[in-house]
């Protein structure tokens, strides 16, 4: 049975289900029940593609391009397993704040977003790429908009003006494209490209770059992230944190291997990398409210992630994987401690904040692992991740000596340095100190949170199938006369 399309229907039903059931146990339970199902069908196809390679399914067997196309490569069946397994931990925290969740729409929103982004990830068609965005950008609004007050309101507007900007850039995109090959399927376009209108193509291109970048929170566009990942809950601030930008990094890098490939070490994408790195990083410095701290580091750490794609060789790509794979993790599990430490004690603003650590020394534990991820400190995630990318960026000026390779490295080594002072800004000022107020958090908040935080040890001390995953999925992205022949079989 092909399995390829369970991630991405699945949560569907699930959802559209949850929204014409009464009962609210019901619902929760068939909720929880439908997002391990969806982990349990992404893992299967990662195990799938590592045994067979790209598995393809084609809707209706109408053969690519004139069907509808679903491809499950190394990267695709990655981020559909960490978004399903995202999705099923933020869920199960979720379950346990006293918000939204109650509203009877709630969960038919969480699932509509996860089918959202693995359909994102498994699409191997431009045009059901832009119809899976704007399924992400309806199913985003509706839950950051749930039981959110006037001024949250106004913040979640921006999101979806500026994600509108974006969707539209892209349909233009996708438009330009079709005229300049007659083809929306990603493996036909191309492999049509380099025979088509120059100006049409440099066109599209730089439309859809600038479309999957203001997605993704890359430097000059990412202004609107901090504010709106500021709204809502913990849950569902720690499922956007975690993924949604990570869609944007993965259309990225669908972008420059499958479509039109860097090709080599990029200038451009190697200085966009660096100023979102710094400017992430000095943006966090500057808040004094956790949930805001964190939201700067997600774009700040986008900065690492274009890193490797924008090194362009298989090394950098695979280092990019794995730092994507593990900030997912750690930035979840960060914003779940941040969204427990707002539930419990009613604020995030350090000023308010001290001593959580000495009364509940679980949670600042949970606090420190993934912090320190974040910053690089070995051996856990984030420094194999930082690791990876700073081989791979001298082997690459090695090949291809560049000057803004060693810029980009040492501005990632910096940018480390900094990290680690705004992560210990956090621990010093609301986990030490004297004790303000006994309260604690409960089993039902830390327990996810743990789950979430497991991660990033577990892929510090024994991740090396994870580094041949990755490296295998950066051989994927590589071989394009693989992709295509995987997807267009003999059609000429």
């Amino acid at each position: 049975m092909n399995l390829a399309i369970v991630p991405v229907i699945l949560p569907l039903a699930v959802g559209a289900l949850c929204a014409a059931l009464e009962s609210e146990r019901v619902r929760e339970r068939l909720s929880l029940v439908g997002a391990l199902g969806t982990l349990g069908a992404a893992v299967w196809l990662v195990g799938m593609v590592r045994q067979g390679g790209v598995v393809v399914l084609r809707a209706g067997g109408w053969p690519a391009p004139y069907g509808i196309t679903f491809v499950v490569d190394g990267l695709g069946a990655l981020m559909c397993g960490i978004s399903s397994y995202v999705a099923t931990v933020a869920l199960w925290f979720g379950l346990k704040e006293a918000t939204p969740r109650y509203h009877r729409y709630w969960h038919a929103g969480w699932h509509l977003l996860l089918g959202g982004m693995n359909g994102a990830f498994l699409t191997g068609d431009l045009f059901n790429l832009y119809v899976f965005f704007e399924i992400l950008l309806i199913a985003s609004y509706f839950l950051l908009t749930l039981g959110a007050s006037r001024e949250q309101a106004r913040e979640a507007f921006t999101y979806v003006a500026l994600n509108l900007i974006a969707s539209t850039l892209f349909l233009v995109a996708v438009g330009l494209l079709y005229a300049a090959t007659g083809t929306v399927n990603m493996a036909d376009l191309a492999r049509r490209l380099p025979n088509a209108s120059p100006a049409l193509v440099r066109s599209g291109v730089v439309l859809l770059a600038t479309a999957f970048g203001l997605k993704a929170a890359v430097f000059p566009l990412y202004f609107w992230l901090p504010h709106a990942y500021a709204i809502p809950p913990g849950s569902v601030a720690a499922y956007f944190g975690g993924m949604l930008t990570k869609v944007g990094v993965y259309a990225l890098y669908r972008l420059f291997t499958t479509l039109s490939p860097l090709g080599g070490p990029d200038p451009l994408w190697l200085g966009v990398a660096s100023c979102t790195m710094v400017f992430g990083v000095l943006g966090a410095l500057a808040q004094e409210e956790i949930r805001r701290i964190l939201s700067f580091h997600i774009v700040s750490q986008i900065g690492y992630m274009i890193l490797g794609l924008a090194l362009g060789t298989r090394a950098g790509l695979a280092a990019g994987i794995f730092y994507v794979l593990h900030n997912i993790a750690a930035k979840t599990a960060l914003l779940l401690v941040s969204g427990a430490v707002e539930r419990v004690w009613g604020t995030g603003h350090l000023s308010a904040l001290s001593g959580l650590a000495r009364i509940q020394p679980v949670l600042g534990i949970l606090f420190l692992i993934p912090a320190l991820s974040l910053s690089g400190i070995p051996p856990l995630s984030g420094f194999w991740g930082k690791m990876g990318l700073l081989v791979a960026g001298v082997a690459a000026y090695g090949e291809r000596p560049n000057p803004w390779i060693p810029l980009a490295l040492w501005t990632s080594i910096l940018v480390s340095l900094l990290t680690l002072a705004s992560m210990m800004k956090i621990f010093t000022q609301a986990f030490w100190g004297p004790v303000s107020r006994r309260r604690r958090a409960g089993g039902e908040l830390l327990v996810p949170t743990a789950a979430m935080a497991a991660l990033t040890v577990f892929w510090g001390l024994g991740g090396r199938w994870l580094w041949e995953l990755t490296w295998s999925a950066a051989g994927q992205l590589l071989d394009r006369e693989g992709y295509f022949e995987a997807v267009l079989g003999g059609v000429k």
